[in-house]
């Protein structure tokens, strides 16, 4: 009994020595997907985190990139698709106003031709009436038939003669309706054939708005499904960077800079909501690494403004991801707000004033919201009404863009939209 006994003890002994050893040596578990890599000791286990966590962003990135293209593809179905509705829409106006036109030009006609009937009508009563009158004339008035034998004769035979002469007139009046009522009958004709073929050609159209409508729907679906993966990858990656901030540190950012600059706290978070779904993806690209790097497509100023910031944050040129090449314009906007370089150097100044923090950090949040509603009240929208042209001024810079009734006016519709609806972000 002993014996087993001093054996229990000895193997708990034995577990209480390893797990000293392991302690004392630093044999631990690599942190847990989305942990500081930073806070492990240098060495191997710190390499090997950084290198894992770094296999997965790239990963991710690469997802990104990814669903991006598609994106950009079904915007592409859906806008020619758009336009093909509108095109369509047109035609269809057209045909029905044809159709219309053509059936009161059938109204008409119909009037027209009951109208000749009528008159048809009326002068066959008008010639029945004189054949009437000659008949009975000859066979009842014995006046008649003496005059046909005495000297007034010639009398009763020039009012026959006229009798005669205005029946003729009659039936060549009759005659010319008819014609008339045959020339119109092949007009209605003409016309019945012509509206039969714009019925058919409206019936096309409009099943032809049919199919692309549900294209339209499709695509939309699709942009729905895209946008909601898009929104989950960045949430994961923002996660992996460890730069995620909660729902109160946003809300209470909006309110320090809506305080500070008098923009409506709602507007800002719907500002944030749109450009970097509330601080949560600041970027999806390097400045000098990946596939396409930003500096590829950033202008000489922005580089020297983009690398002096960083030097003062203390930052390597790749130790934050900036805005990707959107295909036009430029890349490389940094942080919370998307400001590019030079725009940042020109609130500097007045976020360190504000928020204290001298450097300021585009990618800190109180910093970068900061910034971002100071840009809004330059635009702005200190005033409710004035938000919108804020919100299209802070996306294309002002009037003179191509783009200020197109894309810049979209935009501004989504940031007022999600200054109503951001509560919807702060839960995801």
């Amino acid at each position: 009994m002993q014996y087993f006994q001093r054996k229990k003890k000895i193997k708990l002994l034995c577990f209480v020595v390893l797990f000293l050893i392991l302690d004392i040596f630093g044999f631990k578990e690599l942190p847990a997907y989305g942990e500081d890599c930073s806070l492990l000791p240098v060495g191997d286990a710190k390499t090997q985190c950084e290198k894992k966590q770094q296999d997965k962003q790239d990963n991710l990135n690469d997802k990104l990139d990814n669903l991006n293209d598609k994106l950009k593809n079904v915007q592409q179905d859906l806008d020619v698709s758009q336009t093909k509705l509108k095109q369509n829409q047109v035609k269809v106006i057209t045909t029905k106003t044809v159709l219309q036109q053509t059936e009161e030009e059938i109204a008409r006609k119909e009037a027209e031709i009951k109208n000749l009937n009528d008159r048809i009508e009326l002068n066959k009563k008008i010639l029945a009436s004189y054949l009437n009158e000659i008949y009975f004339t000859s066979q009842e008035d014995p006046v008649f038939d003496l005059a046909l034998n005495s000297s007034e004769f010639n009398i009763v035979s020039e009012n026959s003669d006229s009798l005669l002469s205005l029946n003729e007139k009659v039936l060549g009046v009759m005659d010319e309706i008819n014609i008339s009522k045959q020339q119109l009958d092949q007009a209605k004709g003409d016309l019945a054939g012509k509206q039969e073929t714009h019925k058919k050609l409206l019936g096309s159209q409009l099943a032809e708005q049919n199919v692309i409508k549900t294209d339209i729907q499709e695509a939309q679906a699709t942009l729905e499904q895209l946008n909601a993966k898009i929104d989950k990858l960045r949430g994961e990656l923002s996660d992996l960077l460890g730069m995620n901030v909660s729902a109160k540190d946003i809300v209470d950012a909006a309110k320090i800079a809506g305080k500070a600059t008098g923009v409506r706290k709602d507007f800002i978070l719907g500002e944030l909501v749109v450009e970097t779904d509330l601080g949560r993806f600041t970027g999806g690209c390097y400045y000098s690494k990946g596939k396409n790097p930003v500096s590829k497509h950033m202008t000489a100023s922005n580089k020297n403004a983009f690398l002096k910031i960083m030097k003062d944050l203390g930052y390597g040129v790749n130790d934050r991801k900036l805005s990707c090449w959107p295909g036009y314009g430029y890349g490389g906007a940094m942080g919370v707000a998307q400001f590019m370089p030079t725009t940042w150097n020109g609130y500097k100044a007045y976020i360190a004033s504000a928020t204290g923090h001298n450097p300021p950090n585009p990618w800190n949040i109180v910093d970068g919201v900061m910034g971002m509603a100071k840009k809004l009240a330059n635009g702005g929208a200190t005033s409710k009404s004035g938000e919108k042209k804020a919100a299209k001024i802070y996306y294309c810079g002002g009037p003179s863009s191509p783009y200020w009734k197109t894309k810049c006016e979209s935009y501004a519709k989504k940031v007022l939209y999600w200054a109503d609806n951001y509560e919807q972000k702060l839960s995801d």
